[in-house]
């Protein structure tokens, strides 16, 4: 049979919110191009929602509706499941599993679910000759997916780290450009839709280690392992960090980073202080960026919206379009039986600069015990700044070190902590020289 004369790709959608919506409304206004472009149609067959009432912008009445998503996935008739629910159990899981179980291709937005179930998942898919695709799961309309596992799939990837979260970008870019504190622009984010009613899994940094976790594992060829990720958020940068971080010519973004070092797979998501010469430090608001290090293709940068109805949407049809036109990939660039297991490199291995900030009491001799704790751990400052003079009142401080151990930094901050002419914690923002 020719692609002329193939069958429609009959697909079953579960979830119809904002991205689920807008993937119908791409399906039906662009179903031409597409079925020129993959020689076939896709055709909706099934969908399931929490509401069937609501008015969702597209026309329902020609699909079989499904109030439990499970049983879609099971009696529907379509050859492949679009899993647009969210969550790593419940619902979306059994989705998955029962669609897998029934013969059926999965395509899926939903990164908590190949974070801590992805490589399980991607086993038994296998196994049974199916096909998984997740290009919508990580930085939105961004094709990173398709660009590490098949772009540069003769490359070996020594390093990826990115701004994998808008709504973290959104808020520290206001803090810098406006001057406000991070509670002020919070409430704001969620008045326009950025952020959610609770932005936790948003500013603690999950949803960015979420992603992080699957990305490492495609550039890497390592199971999935979120468990090692280490996760630090956005909720202790203040605008006056912004303020120093500007004189020490640099910018502040939440980023997942995963290296390979001697220690094993590094994996972390935290603020980090990068040279505004830095090509991810342009990158503003919405918007996200993944840098990959190649050996061959040497560094390479992708830049896209990370969410929304429209750029989610464009990439759940393209993984829609790939399995239509019989193309099939592992479902991490490497066959799951092949994975290969990594050693986790623990947080206090890492090795780099740091941006300390300090608010301590301007007396004699409490900048010579700041010195004293650093040297006590072969800490070496680089930078020292103090703004003006209040005699035994607080005043701020901020240094800046060379080179260290994680470790060591830590234990000279514990140190200086307990001091009592420390007035706060002190504040510690990682500097990476991208």
């Amino acid at each position: 049979m020719s692609n002329a004369q193939q069958a429609p790709l009959k697909i079953a959608v579960a979830g119809l919110g904002t991205v689920g919506a807008g993937v119908l409304k791409l399906l039906d206004a662009q179903a031409s191009l597409i079925e020129q472009r993959c020689g076939r149609r896709i055709e909706v067959v099934a969908v399931s929602a929490r509401s069937k009432g609501k008015d969702r912008g597209v026309d329902l009445s020609k699909v079989q509706w499904f109030d439990d998503p499970v049983a879609m996935a099971a009696q529907s008739g379509a050859d492949l499941v679009v899993e647009l629910i969210g969550g790593s159990e419940g619902p979306a899981r059994d989705t998955v599993a029962t669609a897998i179980e029934t013969g059926k291709h999965v395509v899926t937005a939903n990164k908590a679910l190949l974070a801590v179930h992805g490589t399980e998942i991607a086993r038994k898919a296998e196994s049974r000759g199916l096909t998984v695709a997740f290009e919508a799961a990580v930085a939105g309309g961004i094709p990173i997916i398709k660009g590490l596992r098949e772009g540069l799939a003769a490359n070996a990837v020594s390093e990826i780290h990115g701004i994998l979260n808008g709504t973290c970008n959104y808020i520290l870019t206001e803090m810098r450009t406006t001057g406000r504190d991070f509670a002020d622009v919070l409430a704001d984010a969620q008045a326009l839709g950025y952020a959610e009613a609770d932005p936790s899994f948003d500013i603690d940094g999950v949803d960015a280690a979420h992603k992080l976790a699957i990305l490492a594992s495609v550039a890497f060829g390592t199971p999935v392992d979120f468990p090692s990720v280490y996760i630090e958020g956005i909720r202790q940068v203040s605008a006056v960090d912004f303020d120093y971080a500007d004189q020490l010519g640099f910018r502040i973004k939440l980023l997942g980073i995963a290296r390979r070092t001697d220690a094993g797979v590094e994996q972390r998501v935290h603020p980090c202080m990068v040279p505004k010469t830095a090509p991810i430090a342009s990158v503003d608001g919405v918007f996200n960026a993944v840098v990959a290090q190649a050996d061959f293709a040497d560094r390479v940068l992708f830049v896209g919206r990370g969410a929304g109805s429209g750029p989610t949407a464009s990439a759940v049809v393209a993984d829609l379009i790939d399995i239509a036109r019989g193309r099939s990939t592992p479902t991490f660039g490497v066959p799951a039986d092949r994975l290969g297991a990594a050693t986790p490199s623990p947080m206090e291995s890492r090795r780099g600069s740091y941006y300390v900030r300090l608010m301590v009491v301007d007396r004699p001799g409490v900048i010579a015990d700041i010195a004293a704790a650093m040297r006590d751990q072969n800490v070496s400052m680089e930078q020292f700044l103090q703004r003006g003079r209040s005699p035994g009142e607080g005043v701020p401080v901020v240094l800046t070190t060379h080179d260290t151990d994680e470790a060591a930094m830590q234990r000279a901050l514990a140190t200086i902590a307990a001091s009592d002419n420390v007035l706060e914690p002190p504040r510690m923002i990682r500097i990476e020289q991208f």
